[in-house]
């Protein structure tokens, strides 16, 4: 029966309908917990009355709810009411696939499609179902698949033969027959066994029908269009004429009618897709051509004449703005600085505003020191600006908004030289950071120090008030300045002193408008550039931010105005990788599959929960995975969690920490975060003693003691509260960090820097007492295992180590460490890279990046067309 408005199942209250399917009716509904909405599918009668049907349905779903995919519509419960039994899912705002479409943009569907058909498969989870109809396209541009499975869960067994799809919201019913048959496999449309590839046959109708906008398969009655699939030929010569070679044969592949030799794995359609949409023209991906000139090795023609061409479309925006047409697609150039350019920590090159001008950091004569090079399109060579070599080192250039100055920083003082010659001139004393030069000819500087500017021409420094204001951006034709807090982006008033939030999370702000006046904000989050629509007035974010590039080193990105980026690749490779578990023997297995930027891995008490934080376009959550159930789900949704958790005692509380406090939430995501601890800079978690006690650390900039420790009165956990913090470690001159309690709660393991590089110490608690050396040749992130009376700590090399240890009458004594397994990890520098499992024999761990430089030379990406992209994107 009909659900009305109000009606309650679990957590969910009915505020509307939403159409009506095969799996039954389709509600909008509210989350009254996450006080989020959601999609309600009622199950039809037929399936709720069927005990062995439902038994096998409510198995299978438990399989679907595991699939944790951006491109895969959530299952995120199974409901039972008087009504009848319902699936919450996650509710998509947007609209089902429409064609045709142009090519870039099919292209781009297609691959957010095949990767959601890819995390499926990796869980043995097949579609079965796939059609536009069952494909949502959200305004931002994401695509969402739906209904992954449920149509042969749904359908009664009666027989291969009428292994029929299941009806889809606002089609009739002779549409809806017709339209499924013209999506199945062959071997589905005849009744044999159909498994992963029939997917990938689906998968090629529907990206033909998005480049043709017509239906592949077609006729009067279900029995005809059945009959077309079995055995009409397929004339790939009727695709449009702009269909890349690359595309049409992945499409032959993946329209084989012989199962076995049809592609076998979507991962390989989404790999072509990606390698097309990465570098369209392949005959010039690798530009490393030998060059006359000693830094030009790399650059060659092709380079110059894809710089020449972005010099001559304009000299910057204005032209690009004038004159607007259809969006070109993005292409990215690889291009070899050659063996004296070096990797610094702030911009190692930079693009000029118009596009026609890079300059990089390199070794000077002699090799003692660096200097800046620019290399100019019109010129065969790369040239040494000699006025910044002074013995000390040249870093992190940036240019003027006129492209007639470059500003870089030298042994602590700002300085600044022509493009055209000349000798340099000092500004004034300042510390080497990510800087701005802004359209009101001030330079902008941000460090932990605070927020400060200098004018380009001659007077003081002069402080803007922010504590914590790195990557500064002044926002052109406005008083304002963005800048890189605690807890993301934040804007600066300058008349008012006013303060703003922006974007949670976010950092390395930069803004472009396109010639009908949309706004658009770049920046990024870790490793990874995002796009989203921008109100420089209101300083408001409009709609969802969109992912453009990753693997990125965010100090070099660079953005010109004529419609190029640079980049340099984030050293020691790629953000994507699996949480995955790791033994002694060495052997790494996937927990969660899905790769992504992900810190703190943390274990629950119990054993039961791995909590960890995830990047998102806001910025860092906490999501927790269930070992038993094998499944993932996101506890927070703001995106300013500062990358440290850490497990309450109870395994069902976690603490997050912000820019500003401690925060205290349930870990089935339930209720609202609770604030425990206030007006602590950057707060780091550490971990639980018995009595409840919390160890944490607050940031080494904060000028604070370096760990403290905070009572929690935990008789109610949902409402806990938090006595006075109070410092534990604290000498000003050493950085400690990582406080572990120990399993009685007696001991204090931490790392410090007072012996030089960090080692892992234990001191008694609350003390006094001394202290104990645990690690020999560095050591980070201590882990208690109370189960083998060891403490692991991340060694210098990246392994994971062991030192035994005894309590004998509250006294400590340790054993030299051993390696505890012989798999280096990924290192976390200052968030927790890995935890170990109460029984001591596995570790949570992220797997150790691989290195992305060839050839020896330092390489640089510049992206030609970035604001098309962005246009096209960015919804």
């Amino acid at each position: 029966m009909p659900l009305t408005l109000g009606t309650r199942l679990g957590p969910y209250e009915i505020t509307g309908p939403l159409g009506k399917g095969g799996m039954g009716e389709v509600y909008r509904a509210k989350d009254t917990k996450l006080d989020r909405e959601v999609a309600i599918k009622v199950l039809p009668n037929s399936l709720a009355r069927d005990h062995d049907r439902l038994a096998r349905f409510e198995r299978e779903a438990k399989v679907l709810a595991s699939l944790n995919h951006p491109n895969i519509a959530t299952i995120y419960s199974l409901e039972e009411s008087p009504e009848g039994k319902a699936i919450a899912m996650e509710l998509v705002d947007g609209a089902t696939l429409e064609s045709p479409l142009p090519l870039d943009t099919a292209l781009n569907y297609a691959k957010q499609i095949a990767e959601a058909l890819e995390a499926a498969h990796e869980k043995s989870v097949t579609h079965r179902d796939l059609k536009p109809a069952n494909i949502m396209v959200t305004p931002a541009g994401l695509v969402k698949v739906l209904d992954f499975g449920l149509a042969a869960v749904a359908r009664p067994d009666v027989g291969q033969g009428e292994d029929s799809p299941t009806l889809t919201m606002g089609m009739t019913e002779a549409g809806m027959i017709m339209g499924t048959a013209a999506y199945m496999a062959p071997e589905q449309a005849t009744g044999s066994p159909v498994d992963k590839r029939a997917d990938i046959w689906s998968f090629g109708v529907v990206l033909w029908q998005m480049l043709t906008g017509k239906h592949l398969f077609s006729g009067n009655t279900t029995a005809h269009i059945l009959a077309s699939v079995i055995k009409d030929p397929i004339d790939f010569a009727t695709l449009p004429d702009t269909t890349p070679a690359l595309i049409r044969e992945l499409l032959k592949r993946c329209l084989d009618r012989d199962v076995k030799t049809r592609l076998q794995v979507i991962s390989e359609a989404r790999i072509a897709i990606q390698r097309h949409i990465a570098n369209p023209m392949a005959e010039v991906e690798s530009l490393s051509a030998p060059s006359r000139s000693r830094f030009g090795a790399g650059w060659g023609a092709w380079v110059v004449a894809a710089l020449a061409l972005i010099a001559a479309v304009g000299a910057g925006w204005r032209v690009w703005s004038a004159a607007p047409v259809e969006d070109k697609p993005m292409a990215l150039w690889s291009v070899d600085l050659g063996p004296e350019a070096v990797r610094t920590q702030e911009a190692s090159a930079v693009l000029s505003p118009d596009g026609t001008t890079l300059v990089f950091v390199g070794r000077a004569e002699g090799g003692q020191s660096s200097q800046l090079f620019l290399r100019r399109t019109d010129q065969p060579e790369a040239v040494a600006l000699k006025g910044t070599v002074a013995g000390a080192p040249a870093m992190a250039p940036f240019f003027s908004p006129d492209g007639k100055w470059i500003a870089y920083f030298r042994n602590g003082v700002l300085m600044k030289i022509p493009v055209a010659g000349g000798s340099p001139i000092q500004l004034g004393p300042a510390p080497t950071a990510a800087a701005h030069w802004g359209d009101d000819d001030y330079l902008y500087l941000g460090s932990t120090g605070g927020l400060f500017r200098y004018p380009a021409g001659d007077g003081p420094l002069q402080n803007l008030e922010p504590d914590l204001g790195q990557s500064p951006y002044k926002l052109p034709g406005t008083n304002v300045v963005l800048y890189r807090s605690g807890v993301g982006i934040q804007a600066l008033l300058l008349d008012t002193k006013e303060v703003k939030s922006v974007i949670p999370g976010g950092a390395r702000p930069r803004y472009l408008q396109t010639p009908d006046g949309t706004g658009y904000l770049i920046y990024t989050v870790d490793q990874t550039v995002f796009g989203v629509r921008f109100d420089p007035k209101k300083l408001a974010v409009l709609g969802s931010a969109v992912q453009l590039l990753t693997n990125v080193d965010p100090a070099s990105f660079t953005i010109s105005d004529s419609g190029a980026a640079l980049y340099m690749k984030a050293s020691g490779g790629g953000t994507g990788y699996p949480v995955s578990s790791l033994d002694a023997a060495g052997k790494l297995a996937p927990l969660v599959g899905q790769s992504g930027t992900y810190g703190a891995p943390r274990v629950s008490a119990d054993g039961q929960r791995v909590a960890y934080v995830a990047l998102g376009p806001k910025g860092y959550d906490v999501w927790v995975y269930d070992v038993a159930r094998a499944t993932a789900g996101q506890v927070t949704f703001l995106g300013n969690v500062n990358r440290e958790i850490a497990w309450a005692r109870d395994s069902k509380h976690l603490v997050y920490g912000d820019g500003s406090a401690l925060w205290w939430v349930r870990a089935d995501g339930a209720g609202q975060p609770q604030v425990l601890v206030e007006k602590m800079n950057n707060p780091r978690p550490g971990s639980f003693a018995p009595d409840g006690r919390l160890a944490f650390a607050p940031s080494a900039a904060s000028n604070l003691p370096d760990v403290w420790t905070v009572p929690i009165d935990l008789k109610g956990p949902e409402h806990p509260k938090a006595g006075k913090a109070e410092p534990f470690l604290g000498d000003p001159n050493l950085v400690e960090a990582d406080p572990a309690f120990s399993p009685d709660g007696k001991f204090i393991a931490y790392a410090s820097s007072e012996e030089g590089p960090e080692q892992v110490f234990v001191r008694p608690f609350p003390g006094p007492g001394g202290r104990w050396k645990v690690s020999v040749n560095g050591g980070k992130f201590p882990v208690w295992v109370g189960a083998t009376h060891e403490l692991l700590f991340l060694g210098g090399d990246d392994k994971i180590q062991a030192a035994s240890y005894t309590v004998d009458a509250d006294a400590f004594s340790v054993r030299a460490p051993r390696v505890w397994s012989p798999t280096a990890v990924r290192r976390k520098e200052v968030q927790q890279s890995f935890d170990v499992f109460p029984d001591g024999k596995r570790a949570v761990v992220f797997p150790r990046e691989t290195v992305q430089e060839t050839g020896g030379n330092l390489h640089a990406t510049l992206v030609l067309n970035f604001f098309d992209e962005v246009r096209r994107r960015v919804r």
